[in-house]
C-alpha cells in the first residue's frame, strides 16, 4: 500500500467522556480546533494510523503520541491537566532517517546526525544540550529525559531554529525517536 493510501485511512474518534462515553467526533487528518466540534475531549480511540494530540488549539502545549489503541482516560494515563484542543495525523513514512541535532540556537555549537533512535544524547555525544535541529528526512519524536520518557516534541521534516521560542523554553531534549512504520 502507498504512503498516500494508508495516510488516507487513518482515523481516532474523539468522545466527550471518559470511557468513550458522550458525542464523538470523527477525524481522519489534521484538526487546529476540535471545540466547533465538541465542548471537551476526555477519550479516544485511534482505529487506524498514529496521531500527535495537543492539549492547546492550533497544535500547541503538550503533545502525546497516539497509536493504534484505545485511551478510556487517556487524562490519567498520560497525565494531561486538560482536555484534547487540537491533533495532528503522522503520515506513514517509510524511507530513511536523518537529523541533525545542535547544541545551541540557530544550529550553534556542537551538532550532531542522527539516522536511528538515541536513548540519551549525553552518552552517545557527550551533548548536554539540544537547542534547535534540522530534520531532514522522516518524522521523529524528541523527548525532555533519556530512554524516550518525559514530554515529548513531533518534528515533521524542517528547520527548528529555537526550540525557545516554539515555546518550549527551559526544556532540554535528551533522546530521539523515529516513527516507523512498526508504530502504525
Amino acid at each position: 500500500m502507498t504512503s498516500t493510501g494508508m495516510n488516507m485511512m487513518s482515523r481516532i474518534i474523539f468522545y466527550e467522556d471518559r470511557n468513550f462515553q458522550g458525542r464523538s467526533y470523527e477525524c481522519m487528518s489534521d484538526c487546529p480546533d476540535m471545540s466547533s466540534y465538541l465542548s471537551r475531549c476526555h477519550s479516544c480511540r485511534v482505529e487506524r494510523g498514529c496521531f500527535m494530540v495537543y492539549d492547546r488549539t492550533n497544535y500547541m502545549g503538550n503533545q502525546y503520541f497516539l497509536r493504534r489503541g484505545e485511551y478510556a482516560d487517556y487524562m490519567s494515563m498520560m497525565g494531561m491537566s486538560d482536555c484534547i484542543k487540537s491533533c495532528r495525523m503522522i503520515p506513514m513514512y517509510r524511507g530513511s532517517y536523518r537529523m541533525r541535532i545542535y547544541e545551541r540556537e540557530n544550529f550553534g555549537g556542537m551538532m550532531h546526525e542522527l539516522m536511528d533512535d538515541c536513548d540519551n544524547i549525553m552518552d552517545r555525544y557527550r551533548m548536554s544540550n539540544c537547542m534547535s535541529c534540522n530534520v531532514m528526512e522522516g518524522h521523529w519524536l524528541m523527548y525532555e529525559q533519556p530512554h524516550y520518557r518525559g514530554r515529548m516534541m513531533y518534528m515533521r521534516p524542517g528547520e527548528y531554529r529555537s526550540f525557545m521560542n516554539m515555546g518550549w523554553s527551559g526544556m532540554r531534549f535528551m533522546s530521539m525517536r523515529r516513527i516507523t512504520d512498526s508504530c502504525y
